[in-house]
């Protein structure tokens, strides 16, 4: 059978390559959810080191539960997509109260956490729990589209409906979990998006993309729609004490939980100090005075695009009241550090400590 061939090629291939990394040498079922949390978004490389210092800071679901959001989003910083943070948090307190500290190991249990789908339920059930699951992610679309010559868009979803399919049928029974590594790792490592090795790949001879020559066209995934761009203009607002003011986004807010400096999006014949002022007012209840440029930096998000305007100020007139946030505060420049602030808002602060520019 094409499965036989398929999975045992495979299995022994990664067991060969397999990268070494700090939750495969562990069989603990919270260290393998609380890594494929990370990488929902998020590469290999760059997961590594956050993984290493969030059990530094967190070793047990317990630790992770008892903990303050504050801190687990201060320790999360600079890895984004931040709501994956604070679901992971919810989660951990759903463990404690629900399930004994024990991570949930069937389907239904363990996608009523807050921040599991489907796919990194099939990931942790399968490599925690040896559950047969299917986890499907785009390095394993990008495998099996080319394998199978699959030349329907990716993005579609009864495309992903018939690899999930054929995912559910070539998983193996006795090794599901490495079938699902290995899969992410030939992906990540041999079936690239661009110039993938084929020479190096165990399923290279009845591979449908290698043999008609369209590994470079397969998949096909349709353009994505082009991303905004917004001007955003934000005021560094200072006091005679040295400090300076910063808001907590709201809970359910993007970023919901992180710091920030008071500001917003430039609105049509607005220049963006007039942005500043009108912001700072709808925020705070308060006048003030734009004193000079700060700095002016550019950021991408997952949907959109900013450029941000940064701005000392000082209070003309009112007392600064949280009218969009959930709380507001006066910090000395050097205890901002203390605090997790967005990727762009953390530029501003190293600026402000001296630390960059």
């Amino acid at each position: 059978m094409v499965k036989d061939f398929l999975t045992a090629d495979l299995l022994d291939w990664f067991d060969l390559h397999k990268r070494q990394m700090p939750w495969r040498d562990s069989d603990d079922p919270y260290k393998i959810w609380l890594s494929e949390i990370m990488l929902q978004q998020t590469r290999v490389d760059q997961a590594r080191p956050y993984f290493d210092r969030f059990i530094e800071r967190f070793p047990t679901v317990y630790d992770l539960a008892e903990a303050d959001q504050q801190e687990v989003l201060k320790t999360w910083e600079g890895l984004g997509y931040y709501s994956r943070a604070r679901n992971l948090h919810h989660a951990a307190q759903t463990i404690i109260d629900e399930f004994d500290g024990e991570i949930p190991h069937t389907y239904k249990e363990i996608t009523s956490l807050k921040g599991v789908g489907p796919y990194t339920a099939a990931a942790v059930l399968s490599i925690a729990f040896h559950k047969k699951h299917a986890a499907v992610d785009g390095n394993i679309i990008r495998v099996l589209s080319r394998y199978y010559g699959i030349e329907d868009d990716i993005r579609s979803s009864k495309t992903r409906r018939q690899i999930q399919e054929l995912a559910d049928l070539l998983i193996d029974e006795d090794r599901p979990g490495d079938f699902n590594q290995s899969l992410m790792e030939l992906g990540a490592m041999v079936c690239t998006p661009k110039n993938p090795s084929c020479k190096g790949c165990p399923l290279q001879a009845n591979c449908t993309a290698y043999s008609m020559v369209k590994t470079d066209v397969i998949p096909y995934k349709s353009p994505a729609a082009k991303k905004p761009h917004h001007q955003i203009g934000v005021g560094i607002v200072q006091n005679n004490e040295g400090e300076v003011l910063i808001a907590l986004r709201p809970e359910d807010a993007m970023l919901g939980g992180l710091w920030e400096f008071p500001g917003g999006k430039q609105k049509k014949k607005e220049n963006i100090e007039e942005t500043v002022k009108r912001e700072l007012k709808e925020e705070l209840g308060i006048d003030i005075r734009v004193e000079q440029d700060f700095m002016k930096l550019n950021h991408t998000y997952s949907h959109f695009k900013i450029t941000l305007h940064a701005y000392l100020c000082s209070i003309e007139k009112g007392e600064p009241e949280p009218k969009s946030s959930q709380e507001i505060r006066w910090v000395q420049t050097s205890e901002l550090e203390d605090y997790p602030f967005p990727k762009a808002n953390r530029r501003l602060t190293d600026k402000l400590m001296g630390v960059g520019v």
